[in-house]
């Protein structure tokens, strides 16, 4: 039988992207104004397994930060090197906020997020500030982070660890996401998914609170 809208009632959220907005080329400009302009080295497989390695949590933010430093050769002081891996980060919008609290009232609202402890105090600080939340587990049903799971999208086990932990049914759950390869591997465990491609709003997709009966899901 095929699943429909009301079958859904578990929706997973992805952070960034999804959530909150986020610029990864801001981090390139503020390396630009240092004088950095050897950008290329920012996507070389060496910088990006140091930054697998941290979102997965293999290393603390201490070894993170100068395993930055000696790749790309960069000499800043610890709270520089945060402002500019920060840079990327965008607040979390008050309607984004509201929409998650309003669909906790219909379905059981989850967050799995690729990221690092650098990272996930900013969001932290700001969901604290502006919003009264200590965490989290505070706003959402529970929140998922790769880097206190030592897993990341798109491998299958943390989408498993999820489902296990909040006994969730994979064909009653829903899963948004940005990234193709993140929702494709859900699909594989029989989640549904929904595409939030560039430039589109979370809020849209749903009306007082319940996903729009034309929203496409696969």
């Amino acid at each position: 039988m095929k699943t429909t809208h009301s079958d859904i009632k578990n929706i997973i959220f992805d952070l960034g992207g999804v959530i909150i907005d986020i610029d990864t080329q801001a981090i390139v400009n503020q390396m630009n104004k240092m004088g950095f302009t050897n950008v290329e080295k920012l996507y070389d497989p060496g910088f990006l397994e140091i930054v697998e390695r941290f979102e997965k949590g293999i290393v603390k933010a201490s070894t993170f930060r100068n395993d930055v430093k000696n790749f790309l050769k960069i000499n800043v002081t610890d709270v520089v090197f945060d402002e500019i891996w920060n840079s990327m980060l965008f607040d979390i919008p008050q309607r984004r906020i509201d929409l998650v609290k309003q669909l906790k009232q219909n379905y059981h609202v989850f967050l799995l997020s690729n990221s690092n402890e650098i990272h996930y105090d900013m969001y932290v600080r700001d969901l604290q500030l502006r919003y009264g939340y200590r965490e989290f587990d505070s706003l959402f049903d529970k929140a998922f982070f790769s880097f206190a799971l030592h897993l990341t999208k798109p491998d299958l086990d943390i989408f498993r660890y999820a489902l296990d932990s909040e006994n969730l049914n994979p064909d009653e759950t829903l899963f948004i996401d940005d990234i193709e390869e993140n929702r494709a591997a859900a699909r594989k465990l029989g989640i549904h998914t929904i595409n939030v491609a560039t430039g589109s709003r979370i809020v849209d997709l749903f009306e007082n609170g319940l996903l729009k009966n034309d929203v496409k899901i696969d």
